[in-house]
């Protein structure tokens, strides 16, 4: 039997497949999986179910099949931990002076989805790179250009609407499907990328707006960290009377803005022409008290808007490149983000886009 270490690069080589592996070292799939260096490879990964094709005449077990998911209470200590952790250690931010002058009846909706902090592209197969030191600087600069042409609203929403990072863990792989994916950098640099520029996009909110909002939507890509996310800048920013933090427990977000109700979802769960009556049912409250309604989600990485009976579905597109995936796939559509000013009574009233061929220049 091998040890860990070992067995990585074959496993790795054979793009963690259990069969093509035990191939090449010679032994029975079974065998390999008995192996402790392959459970901890395969870790946080547990079997949960099993099915084996044995021969009647003989009794002997031709092939077995083993269906694996994540061990979701592994994840939840995990997270629960590391959220003790950085409760306990984490600095609070004091409370920043408000600016002078603000419109009181606008608010200012700034959307990122689809970001994917710490994914790798090449131009060569998408048409434009990406890694971690472009994300960053596109980033920042895409929202410094946002508030600048914005009205100075009172409220700022920042709303990081979804897959804001591109893996969720150590495995560069999606959660639910397992997808293999290019990433970037080592997923503890991609942690504390996520936590400095969100820290940076609220500052910069906070300059120019009188309250600012953060919501960190779920995502696909990142069910797990979008939530320890949230949940560790809910304690950062405890001392700050003039941000706010969505806890919401479930991928659906709502904000109110005088007679608008904004909805945002990522669009990983719910199809877009579903998303009005979901909204109706799950917040009634807000439904009612409100007159115009929006609701905005991602997911698709292209621009679509369409009204159904008087509720707007808003799809935002993404500013990150597109990957190897996408560009073999033939998926195209232009890169950009947008922010969105509200009124009070009027609803929508503004809009300014921004895209990297605006940045770069």
């Amino acid at each position: 039997m091998m040890n860990a270490e070992e067995l990585r690069p074959i496993y790795e080589r054979n793009n963690r497949n259990a069969q093509r592996t035990a191939d090449e070292l010679g032994v029975k799939a079974s065998t390999l999986k008995s192996w402790d260096s392959y459970r901890e490879l395969r870790s946080p990964f547990v079997v949960t179910g099993r099915t084996t094709l044995t021969n009647l005449q003989t009794g002997e077990q031709v092939l077995q099949w083993e269906r694996e998911s994540l061990d979701r209470e592994r994840i939840e200590e995990a997270r629960e931990a590391a959220l003790q952790a950085l409760s306990a250690n984490l600095p609070r931010v004091a409370a920043a002076k408000a600016p002078k002058a603000f419109n009181d009846d606008l608010c200012n909706l700034y959307t990122f989805t689809d970001y994917h902090l710490g994914m790798l592209a090449w131009r060569k197969e998408g048409g434009e790179d990406w890694d971690l030191d472009i994300a960053e600087r596109t980033l920042i600069s895409s929202l410094g250009a946002m508030i600048s042409q914005s009205p100075k609203a009172h409220t700022a929403i920042i709303n990081i609407q979804g897959d804001f990072l591109h893996t969720d863990g150590k495995i560069p792989q999606t959660p639910a499907h397992h997808h293999v994916l290019d990433a970037d950098t080592r997923f503890p640099k991609l942690r504390k990328a996520a936590i400095r520029l969100i820290r940076h996009m609220v500052a910069m909110a906070l300059e120019s707006h009188a309250a600012v909002h953060l919501i960190i939507a779920e995502g696909n890509h990142d069910e797990e960290s979008s939530g320890w996310l949230a949940d560790a800048f809910g304690v950062i920013y405890e001392n700050e009377p003039r941000i706010t933090v969505d806890d919401a427990a479930l991928p659906f977000y709502v904000f109110e803005w005088g007679r608008t109700m904004l909805g945002i979802h990522h669009g990983h769960k719910v199809k877009n022409e579903q998303l009005p009556l979901l909204f109706a049912a799950q917040f009634p409250e807000a439904w009612g008290r409100t007159k115009k309604r929006e609701i905005h989600c991602g997911h698709r990485h292209h621009r679509d808007e369409k009204e159904y009976n008087g509720v707007t579905v808003v799809q935002h597109p993404t500013l990150a490149a597109r990957d190897a995936y996408a560009a073999r796939g033939g998926w195209i559509a232009d890169r950009s983000a947008q922010s969105i000013t509200y009124h009070k009574e009027y609803g929508q009233v503004g809009r300014v886009c921004v895209c990297p061929e605006m940045i770069a220049a």
